[in-house]
């Protein structure tokens, strides 16, 4: 394999999804890439001036050739990722959520006061991400304002592209006295120190970096302070990230304060609004839904997080026939894994679990399944890891296409102990992209590119 020190030029096979429910696989492209980091140009292996600018990139020595055994994917799109909690990825997840954030989330993410602890974290968090293929990458800091800024810092130096924001939680009453913001008016003040000094990094960053305006959720937070970021958002135009109609508990609490669900209590304090992203919504109802999509609102679909804590699967199929933006999260830690690879295959399982229902002891029509046009497929699994997440966002990404920030994972699908290749039966591209998406580990990715620069090469450890 041939590699330039500061590639221009991209040459191999890729897999993408430019529409969702279809993937299209570039075979021996060539894929050119100007200083900014955006994709300039595409040109397929029957285009007659391919032998041409291959030749000109070559001479130059700006050309990387992915290789034979090895398919370029996009960089994933991670929408939903809780960072001061990945000291406890994979811990009591077989816990209730009340005694899951009592006892371990809470007490681990009021250490993150300590600055170097919170350095030392978010560094592995960050390259650990990078060495799963995902080069965008959406944050709910802890609540402390100067480990955030420190985390979108480290993002910036390791080339990921980020979005972050500092977690709010102020209410006595529903937080532990150790860790809770100080009172509505320092939250909101912390919330705009956070957004100026992000996007200052964000102006530096050849990746980008935005500022996200971050409630933890409606019953960790006083009206106050819903109301003041909701303000904040409207005088700003900054993203706005929060959990939304994740499980009964939360549902429950919110209709009993305010006599009214989770969406519009949300959408009163001026939360929903283009550039707002809802995590997990699984009982988010067909009227709600079109409120989402006619205010422009995102959801993050973390598959793996609403099996372990929302008792419920979101009903994808239907969000998206009701044109509401969707992408996919891991949710660290309410999810367990780091990679999108896992979620991926979760929002597959759990789709076709929502379609059929689950108690095989009810007759068929009893089972509570939602029935044909529930499940998702692969293909449509992994445009929400890509250009589902870009499309979230309102972010050029995660495609092959020209305009597009150029974000590269490379695989090798013959790795010693993670052999991809099905031994030549069924070699169609969609059997290969099936393989990838299924049965790639951590070791399978060997480099990853963000905006057009090397970020995370394992050949060269």
């Amino acid at each position: 394999m041939e590699k330039a020190t500061q590639p221009r030029a991209f040459y191999g096979s890729f897999f993408h999804t430019p529409e969702y429910g279809s993937f299209e696989y570039l075979e021996r492209a060539l894929i050119e890439v100007g200083e900014d980091g955006a994709i300039e140009r595409v040109i397929a292996h029957d285009d007659p001036n391919q032998a041409a600018a291959l030749a000109k990139v070559r001479e130059a020595g700006t050309l990387y050739e992915l290789g034979e055994g090895r398919f370029g994917l996009p960089g994933f799109v991670d929408i939903h990722i809780h960072s001061p909690q990945w000291p406890q990825a994979a811990l009591a997840l077989d816990e209730p959520l009340y005694r899951w954030l009592d006892e371990r989330t809470f007490p681990l993410e009021s250490k993150f006061a300590d600055v170097d602890f919170a350095k030392k974290v978010y560094s592995d968090l960050v390259d650990q991400l990078l060495a799963r293929g995902s080069t965008t990458a959406v944050y709910l800091g802890s609540a402390h304002l100067e480990a955030t800024v420190a985390l979108a810092e480290i993002c910036a130096e390791r080339g990921q592209r980020t979005l972050v924001g500092k977690t709010v939680m102020d209410d006595p009453k529903a937080n532990p006295d150790y860790y809770r913001d100080a009172s509505p008016e320092q939250a909101v003040r912390d919330t705009e120190t956070l957004i100026r000094e992000v996007e200052a990094i964000g102006r530096k960053s050849r990746a980008g970096a935005w500022p996200v305006i971050t409630p933890r959720f409606i019953p960790s937070c006083t009206d106050e302070v819903l109301r003041g970021l909701g303000n904040l958002a409207e005088s700003t135009g900054a993203y706005v990230q929060t959990h939304c109609n994740e499980g009964q508990w939360e549902h429950d609490v919110v209709l009993e304060r305010f006599g009214k669900t989770d969406p519009y209590a949300l959408r009163d304090f001026g939360l929903l609004r283009e550039h707002s992203i809802m995590a997990h919504c699984p009982y988010l109802t067909e009227e709600e839904g079109e409120m989402f999509a006619e205010l422009g609102v995102a959801v993050a679909h973390c598959p793996t997080a609403n099996s372990y804590f929302s008792s419920a699967v979101a009903p994808v199929q239907r969000f998206r026939s009701q044109g509401i933006h969707v992408g996919l999260g891991t949710d660290i830690s309410g999810g367990y894994s780091p990679s999108m690879y896992e979620n991926i295959r979760q929002a597959v399982l759990v789709s076709r679990l929502l379609e059929t229902g689950v108690n095989a002891q009810l007759p068929p029509e009893e089972r509570g399944g939602l029935g044909e046009g529930t499940r998702l497929s692969l293909v449509e699994s992994f445009w929400l890891a890509t250009a589902g997440g870009a499309e979230a966002l309102g972010l050029p990404l995660a495609t092959f296409e020209p305009g597009r920030a150029f974000d590269l994972q490379v695989i090798d699908v013959k790795r010693p102990d993670s052999d991809l290749t099905g031994f030549g039966v069924f070699d169609e591209p969609i059997d290969r992209l099936a393989r990838i998406l299924y049965l790639s580990t951590p070791d399978n990715v060997r480099q990853v590119f963000s905006q057009g620069v090397l970020v995370c090469d394992k050949d060269a450890r």
